[in-house]
């Protein structure tokens, strides 16, 4: 009790974000059980009739299943692969550059895609790739080929996704790389070059130890959001075209919930989406702990 009145102004500044947390956080999470129900405007949420795993039973045999699954988890693993390691690239070189004013120029010019919404950003893409007017179209006529229509081929969809979201996330990534480098202590690297280590082998040996459990902690919540892919960058670059290699649980439950008026089914591809992630990132932390004796809890 001494504790908590000697650090009263402490908690007092907790009330606003467990405040925010309680609201918009865990007050929803009561919604989730119209994935139960057969929800009706009239008769409300808790007066609607409950059918119990229907709604996911119509989940897992509808034709769309397989298809949302296998393409929510390609993409997440695609920008896992190409996108979890360009931050940690990026800060491991900006970290080797001594020329602090090329440095700082260099950070926030690639910061700056961050602050980019994804409308400006899904515009600049759809110019960029054009068949018409778009910068690529117009090298590959320069050498006489065909243009190519990029975001009517379900094939470039997942490379063009992956590639506009390092290009708009890896300055911004590098932040918090950056400031776990600067927890290195420098008298390691001033003895690893008297004992004549090499700048590669100061990053293999001193820099990579040393970020090594920021890169756990930040891959095992990239596992656990394995199937959250983000709704605005699809939705804006997608069209039913695509469909095949586009469509993931975000899309497809904005069709199906929003436009189609089937709130319980949506939410009950929600939870599914959600109970999914949960057993992804325990699973993770469970092997990332036996393995390397570094996790998140």
């Amino acid at each position: 009790m001494r504790y908590l009145i000697k650090n009263k102004w402490l908690y007092v500044f907790l009330i606003p974000g467990l405040l925010y947390l309680l609201i918009f956080k865990y007050v929803p999470m009561f919604g989730i059980v119209i994935a139960f129900k057969k929800l009706s405007i009239v008769k409300g949420i808790w007066g609607s009739d409950w059918v119990g795993f229907q709604n996911f039973e119509t989940l897992f045999q509808s034709a769309h299943f397989i298809r949302v699954l296998r393409n929510s988890i390609l993409l997440s693993v695609y920008q896992i692969l190409w996108g979890f390691p360009a931050p940690i690239l990026l800060a491991l070189m900006l970290n080797e550059v001594r020329q602090m004013l090329f440095k700082r120029i260099t950070q926030t010019i690639l910061y700056l895609p961050h602050f980019i919404s994804w409308v400006v950003l899904a515009g600049i893409v759809i110019n960029f790739l054009s068949p018409t007017s778009g910068l690529v179209n117009q090298i590959i006529t320069s050498f006489g080929h065909e243009p190519v229509k990029f975001l009517m081929e379900p094939g470039y969809f997942r490379s063009i996704i992956v590639s506009a979201e390092i290009w708009k996330g890896v300055g911004w990534g590098t932040i918090i790389y950056l400031a776990a480098m600067t927890g290195i202590d420098p008298t390691l690297y001033e003895s690893a070059k008297i004992d004549g280590a090499s700048r590669l082998q100061r990053i293999r040996y001193i820099t990579i130890p040393g970020i090594a459990t920021t890169i756990i902690i930040l891959l095992l919540l990239n596992l656990g959001n394995i199937l959250d892919n983000g709704f605005e960058q699809v939705f804006l670059l997608y069209n039913p075209v695509t469909y095949e290699t586009a469509d993931i649980f975000e899309t497809y439950t904005y069709r199906i919930g929003l436009q189609d008026g089937r709130l319980s089914y949506a939410t009950a591809v929600g939870l599914f989406k959600s109970v999914v992630g949960f057993v992804l990132i325990l699973s993770a932390n469970y092997a990332a702990r036996k393995i390397s004796g570094k996790s998140i809890w």
